[in-house]
């Protein structure tokens, strides 16, 4: 009877001490760098899969307006070969040509200045801003979870080495520190987007 009534002071005593140790702390700091890592590679990913969307939507327009300047090019191009001499102005034939190259240039034109005239709503234009737009949005948010997962890491960190959490990893848990997020060589150059 004395030896169990000597028991549950013990234990009583063990619990105390296993409740200040810091063990689930421990493990709820672990937990959250690895909810902050996940959320640094869904960010990443988001990037992924977002930009090269956004590339691909503004390259199609971008294209639309390329080819009306080409076209104008081309037409331009095809009314200087055309010319018709004063002798072969009864040639229906080179008359034929010559409208149709001039037609072409008429239609290239209209298109020209079509976008001309819609140029302050161009969708191309608010597509590259909105692209500047997401591509800052995504650095940022990527730099957020980041700076998260660095504070997750400095919090787990700690607690792995500072007393009484030192002691219960030791004997307890051996966790290791967990590195934090460090700029890859390079980085100190931003990244370029290219056309």
């Amino acid at each position: 009877m004395k030896k169990t009534f000597l028991l549950w002071p013990l234990l009583l005593l063990g619990l105390l001490a296993l409740s200040g140790c810091g063990y689930n702390r421990i493990q709820q700091n672990e937990e959250a760098v690895f909810a902050a890592w996940a959320d640094v590679e869904a960010t990443y990913q988001r990037r992924a899969d977002l930009i090269p969307n956004l590339v691909e939507t503004v390259k199609a327009y971008a294209a639309h307006e390329r080819e009306t300047l080409e076209a104008v090019t081309e037409a331009r191009a095809r009314v200087g070969q055309i010319n018709i001499a004063p002798d072969q102005l009864g040639d229906a034939a080179s008359m034929a040509r010559f409208q149709e190259a001039q037609q072409g240039m008429s239609g290239a034109l209209s298109r020209l200045l079509v976008v001309a005239e819609q140029y302050p709503d161009l969708k191309a234009n608010q597509n590259f801003r909105d692209l500047q737009h997401q591509l800052e949005g995504t650095e940022n948010r990527i730099n957020v979870a980041r700076q998260r997962y660095n504070q997750a890491v400095q919090t787990f960190n700690s607690s792995i080495r500072t007393f009484p959490g030192n002691l219960t990893n030791r004997f307890l848990l051996q966790l290791e520190r967990k590195e934090p997020f460090r700029a890859a060589a390079g980085a100190e150059q931003a990244p370029r987007v290219t056309f």
